[in-house]
């Protein structure tokens, strides 16, 4: 027992106590594109980017796309790319998603009334892995462990659709889950929601182009939240859901 306790005490308090002041170091998140000129017919950026998130007229860079590896930074001679830490990356709009030199911010989670009022204090959702590399799953798994907690705030991963108020969906949609991604939205009960998580679920991400992919279920249903991101930083997701929710923190 006394050793038990010993190791308790060594490990001190490992929960994150204010989830919305929370910095992770050493994390690349949002994109940040100087006001500087690009050398001239320079093309590196948009060369080495391995999911075509960069645009060169204007510059730009699609979050729904890149998947921050963090390669057009090294590349770049003038210096115009860089990355900071700041976690909170998500919106309620696809179009969102890009940033600009003049339009530097991410467009911001729109808090949704409907949503507050009828989940604002319990939301189960569950879970669908339509082809991911398991990143963006661990991640998820991640919301629930000692250090975020994300089930103080009644924001539960459930079992069954049956018992969930939305789905979360991670990865590009491979046609061998397209039907098992619609059985699973179909058996969950109105009203409900769909939360893409991750640069795969949201665009395709690098296997965008990929012919093993059938992604017509997002032409049916619109996400309510995107969560950028290769994988989505726990972090990530939950400030987005709580904006998304109206829940203060």
């Amino acid at each position: 027992m006394l050793k038990t306790i010993a190791v308790r005490r060594s490990q001190g308090t490992q929960y994150i106590a204010d989830l919305r002041r929370a910095v992770p170091a050493g994390f690349r998140g949002k994109p940040l594109i100087a006001d500087t000129a690009c050398a001239d017919s320079c093309q590196a950026c948009q060369s080495v980017c391995p999911s075509r998130a960069i645009e060169l007229v204007p510059m730009r860079i699609d979050l729904g796309r890149c998947v921050l590896c963090g390669d057009c930074e090294p590349v770049c001679p003038s210096g115009k790319l860089g990355f900071n830490n700041d976690v909170k990356l998500a919106s309620t709009r696809r179009e969102g998603l890009v940033v600009t030199a003049a339009r530097a911010h991410i467009d911001p989670v729109q808090v949704s009334a409907a949503l507050h009022q009828r989940f604002g204090r319990s939301l189960k959702l569950r879970s669908v892995s339509a082809g991911g590399c398991n990143g963006c799953e661990m991640e998820l798994n991640a919301t629930g462990n000692v250090n975020f907690d994300l089930g103080r705030y009644g924001i539960d991963i459930v079992a069954s659709p049956r018992h969930a108020d939305g789905l979360v969906l991670t990865g590009p949609i491979t046609r061998n889950m397209a039907q098992a991604l619609e059985i699973c939205w179909d058996a969950i009960p109105e009203p409900k929601l769909v939360i893409a998580m991750g640069a795969c679920a949201i665009s395709g991400g690098v296997f965008a182009d990929s012919d093993a992919l059938d992604r017509s279920f997002l032409e049916k249903v619109t996400p309510s939240l995107y969560l950028p991101g290769c994988p989505t930083h726990p972090l990530t997701f939950i400030s987005g859901i709580m904006d998304l929710l109206g829940i203060a923190g």
